[in-house]
């Protein structure tokens, strides 16, 4: 090991015990054990990454240091309903009931539901996650639907 290193590993096992994520962490760890001669492919054996992301990692930081391991915000895929197709679903599901828009004896909107919606009215297709995501973006929560009984007794539910 060179003596240069030293002060680079001691500040990469700070930076692992300050790391903020899982992600972040294995980051500084890679380069940490790159830095004390572990190969590219047992680097990437010990993190579970492939060959490609130890060598990326490497690439960053021989660039720019530790700050070339800085995570960034990455956005997601693009958005496969416009704004407006997103208002009328959200007005859809907030005013309709499944059946009032084509699904027969459907009184509770799902996600599974909301997804084929969105699928036979605009063509994209969801995952149950995707569907949760939107509502989710929309402001609406999904909730399991719970039943209240319509000839309680009060008093006996009080008792219970």
């Amino acid at each position: 090991m060179m003596p240069n290193h030293k002060d680079e590993i001691e500040k990469l096992s700070t930076a692992m015990k300050e790391a903020k994520s899982k992600r972040a962490y294995e980051r500084y760890q890679a380069i940490y054990l790159h830095l004390q001669g572990y190969t590219k492919g047992e680097i990437a054996t010990i993190i579970g990454r492939s060959k490609k992301t130890i060598y990326n990692y490497i690439h960053a930081y021989a660039q720019r240091g530790l700050d070339g391991l800085e995570m960034k915000y990455s956005p997601g895929a693009p958005r496969r309903l416009t704004p407006e197709q997103e208002k009328e679903l959200a007005l859809i599901i907030e005013h309709q009931l499944p059946v009032d828009v084509g699904f027969e004896a459907k009184y509770n909107w799902t996600l599974a539901i909301i997804a084929e919606l969105i699928q036979q009215k605009w063509g994209p297709t969801y995952t149950l996650r995707g569907t949760s995501d939107i509502l989710h973006r929309l402001g609406l929560s999904y909730t399991k639907p719970t039943y209240t009984l319509a000839n309680a007794d009060e008093e006996k539910q009080k008792e219970f």
